[in-house]
């Protein structure tokens, strides 16, 4: 296989070990931005995988099995597993396909009220938890949001609960600054306008507190370029084998910018104290109940339909935010 190729491999269904259980897949969610990366093959290969997640080891070199938001139900267990969890609906941060085997420890019950396609976005909503963590924004703050895939989305309607001066999304795509819109924003821009919007000239000039989840490079020197003295920039883009090739010599040095990574797989180390993954995730699971997840599930299509799915989230289709494959 090479990079922009899609296969489906058939296998015999999985029967588990004494200490399994099996989940028949009812839906998974395509997390684009990394998925696409590996898709177009700019995922650096010395990397491992994800080397917490099970479900994903190996490194980044084809062929690949991947996803990691995968929702089933449990129909068959190994010996020393309760028939309890024989009918459970299940969330497992697993890769796309029909039927998979886990330990009791990797999948989590998929609680009362949360339906199966939103609970295929607790990753991306531990994500940008994870992200507004890393990003503290305070009260009366001026943060812009720079990309508006599903991530992106999902960190904006967060943020609109926050008693901030001015939340700004950016994102070239204009069905996606609708919905960052309705989805509490106060403005959603296209980066063209981004020069018009900021005035270096004002006494309070730039943002204060600037996402970065657009996973283009370009967007980084614009965050820079907009932020105010002392500004805070969180990187949650995954740039892979991409190069950011970054303006320094101007409002980078002369303003004390701020530029930290954000990553879902670590919890900030000044939050370990009281915060660990399981709270997090416990967090995105309260969060998801209440959140806008509909408006943002734009395509379903079968597994057998993955090679179109992969193209049109390549494309940039406009409308396209978040594609589910059900089975």
């Amino acid at each position: 296989m090479a990079p922009g190729e899609v296969e489906l491999e058939r296998t015999d269904r999985p029967s588990p070990d004494p200490d399994q259980l099996r989940v028949e897949t009812t839906a998974s969610a395509i997390s684009s931005g990394t998925e696409l990366l590996i898709y177009r093959g700019e995922a650096p290969e010395r990397l491992a995988v994800d080397e917490s997640l099970p479900a994903l080891s190996g490194r980044f070199t084809y062929p690949l099995c991947y996803g990691y938001a995968a929702v089933g139900v449990v129909d068959e267990v190994g010996v020393d597993v309760a028939d309890e969890w024989i009918g459970e609906r299940v969330f497992a941060f697993n890769p796309h396909e029909s039927h998979f085997l886990a330990s009791p420890g990797e999948v989590f019950p998929v609680p009362d009220g949360i339906d199966t396609p939103s609970a295929t976005l607790l990753p991306l909503v531990e994500t940008a938890v994870n992200f507004v963590h890393d990003g503290t924004p305070r009260l009366g703050e001026r943060v812009a949001a720079f990309g508006q895939g599903t991530v992106g989305l999902l960190t904006t309607e967060l943020l609109s609960k926050f008693p901030l001066e001015q939340l700004i999304a950016i994102d070239p795509v204009e069905t996606r600054r609708e919905l960052a819109r309705r989805l509490g924003a106060d403005r959603a821009i296209a980066p063209a306008a981004l020069e018009a919007q900021y005035d270096p000239e004002s006494e309070h000039a730039g943002t204060d507190l600037a996402f970065e989840l657009s996973g283009n490079p370009e967007a980084l020197d614009d965050a820079i370029r907009t932020a105010g003295y002392d500004g805070r920039i969180v990187v949650g883009s995954w740039y892979g084998t991409k190069e950011a090739t970054l303006d320094l010599g101007a409002e980078f040095h002369r303003n004390r910018i701020t530029v930290e990574s954000s990553q879902v797989s670590t919890v900030d180390p000044d939050l370990r104290g009281r915060w660990d993954a399981d709270r997090r995730l416990s967090a995105a699971w309260e969060l998801l109940a209440d959140l806008d997840t509909e408006s943002l599930i734009t395509h379903r299509e079968p597994l057998s339909n993955a090679e179109a799915a992969y193209k049109r989230l390549e494309e940039k289709a406009d409308g396209v935010v978040t594609t589910l494959f059900e089975y």
